[in-house]
């Protein structure tokens, strides 16, 4: 079996351009390095580098052997920090971005755990109705809620939830019937930014439609869910919210669930780290831990 070692040597050799240049990266002898070049090509039975006096050029198995090679050491190196991570308390700072709501809802009990189970990692919880940037703002994670719009990050979806339509009993008195999708749709209502489109499907047929309310019955818009269910308290319109954030008003009556028999799009909560080769322990493990406790 090809050593793991020779992988690292070979990777060394290609990325100082020298022999020489690998032996000073590795802390080795320049014979020793060829050596293990040597044995590496002999082993695999084929020609990784050309050599003359003056420089070293990957053969084409070279190059497709040096992309394989990249992407078993990152592999290798992960299997091992995985290993250690069950003996390997973490430490330094973990930073998190999140809307405000959620963090109150589901972030702020969550860690409570989280940081009983890792207690040298230290938590730097920052929210905002914003996007944030995690490469200059230096986030470690976002906790991001609904459709996950940033192709330059890495994206795992944690959990899903319901949004459900909902009004203040005042509001639901002062209007016509809500009996009816179409009805909703003309239904004085409070528009989220950062929702786009939904589908509303009948509980009982399956079948799904767009939602398409009237533009013109916007009351209101804002991006901050706590601020429509606030308007909504006070009978301003018609909000559709988390479930996670309406429950205790639905539960006491302040607020009334719409259309109960119809459910729009669920939503996803999803965990959004930077593209990096290797993923950091602390990201994955919290990752880990807010998939069952998000």
């Amino acid at each position: 079996m090809v050593s793991l070692d020779r992988f690292d040597t070979f990777k060394a050799v290609v990325e100082a351009g020298s022999l020489t240049g690998a032996a000073d990266l590795l802390g080795q002898t320049r014979a020793v390095v060829s050596f293990n070049i040597k044995r590496l090509e002999a082993e695999l039975g084929v020609t990784l580098l050309t050599r003359n006096t003056r420089r070293l050029a990957l053969t084409e198995a070279g190059e497709r052997f040096y992309l394989h090679c990249l992407s078993m050491l990152e592999a290798a190196r992960l299997a091992i920090d995985e290993a250690r991570s069950e003996h390997t308390e973490l430490k330094g700072t973990l930073r998190i971005t999140t809307t405000v709501e959620y963090a109150l809802a589901k972030v702020v009990p969550a860690l409570e755990l989280f940081r009983a189970l890792h207690p040298d990692l230290n938590v730097h919880l920052s929210t905002s109705s914003t996007h944030a940037d995690l490469i200059s703002e230096r986030f470690d994670v976002a906790l991001r809620l609904g459709r996950v719009l940033d192709s330059s990050h890495r994206a795992v979806q944690l959990s899903t939830f319901e949004i459900l339509p909902v009004a203040s009993p005042a509001f639901i008195t002062s209007v016509a019937p809500i009996n009816s999708v179409q009805a909703l749709e003309q239904t004085p209502w409070l528009e989220h930014g950062r929702v786009g489109e939904l589908n509303i499907t009948d509980s009982s047929s399956g079948v799904a439609q767009p939602y398409q309310p009237n533009p013109g019955k916007a009351r209101i818009k804002a991006d901050n869910s706590s601020v429509l269910l606030a308007f909504a308290l006070t009978g301003q319109g018609v909000a559709i919210l988390p479930d996670w954030l309406i429950k205790e008003d639905l539960q006491a009556g302040r607020l009334v669930h719409l259309l109960s028999g119809w459910q729009f799009t669920r939503q996803g909560v999803f965990a959004l780290y930077p593209d990096t080769r290797h993923l950091p322990l602390k990201v994955r493990v919290f990752i880990d831990f807010m998939k069952v406790h998000g």
